[in-house]
């Protein structure tokens, strides 16, 4: 027979099993503090030895890390999606700014058709409540703040499309376009016209979604990330031509 006797789970086993469905979820961040032994024993309703049997296991399979005076933190297990010779690449070759927007195209333009469908109505309000703080943001003209709201608003549409995979995958690359190796957010930011534009971008994105339109959701996806591909590629044959502006100056001035 195929039957097999069952066993009851060990207390620090479920521990593990929630604590990896967290990370697994992205709820729990890499770089993230977990609370407090006390606080996290009374929150799942174990014993401090069964928590600390789990965090071990946690820790010893590379998921957690503990901090010596300051407590455990969810690993930065991001860190490792690209081999740093290849980051270097990336940040040094403009091919490789435009295959990312490419990529992106294509994987955000999945990601808001599933979240249209599949997202809950509490994903959509998250979505919503970040393009609020983009409106409140925009007013400021704070071009570091409008750029961690728009790398937020577009995770929480791929949070919201509910596959794992893709989460994870397209975290290890926002962190990427943070840190400045694919291009530099802030030459978005540099006109008015451009803030307006970007800031209406998002806004059909959001209400597309918030009406759960999942072909006009793709849509509105694919023509933001054309229109930054354009101001990209703008930027970069306007900073040619000065070069070769400053270098014409120079050789008039001398004559």
């Amino acid at each position: 027979m195929p039957f097999q006797t069952v066993q009851q789970e060990k207390l620090s086993q479920s521990v593990v099993r929630q604590i990896e469905e967290l990370i697994l979820r992205g709820i729990l961040r890499p770089g993230e503090r977990l609370p407090s032994e006390r606080e996290l024993s009374e929150k799942m309703g174990v014993s401090r030895p069964s928590l600390r049997e789990a965090l071990s296991d946690l820790q010893d399979r590379g998921l957690l890390t503990s901090k010596a005076g300051a407590g455990v933190f969810v690993a930065d297990v991001l860190g490792s999606a690209f081999a740093p010779a290849l980051v270097t690449l990336f940040a040094t070759h403009d091919s490789a700014v435009f295959d990312y927007i490419s990529f992106r195209r294509d994987m955000e333009g999945l990601a808001a058709e599933r979240a249209a469908r599949l997202g809950s109505d509490t994903d959509l309000k998250v979505i919503d409540t970040i393009f609020k703080k983009m409106e409140v943001a925009q007013q400021k003209r704070n071009p570091t703040e409008e750029a961690a709201l728009d790398a937020d608003f577009h995770l929480a549409i791929i949070e919201a499309s509910h596959n794992i995979i893709m989460l994870h995958m397209m975290r290890s690359m926002y962190e990427l376009l943070r840190e400045g190796v694919f291009y530099n957010r802030s030459v978005m930011f540099k006109q008015r016209m451009t803030r307006d534009h970007l800031l209406d971008q998002h806004r059909a994105i959001n209400d597309a979604l918030q009406e759960r339109d999942p072909e006009r959701a793709k849509a509105a996806v694919a023509s933001h990330l054309d229109y930054v591909e354009q101001a990209l590629a703008d930027h970069q044959k306007a900073e040619k031509n000065e070069a070769f502006a400053q270098r014409r100056y120079e050789h008039e001035a001398k004559r």
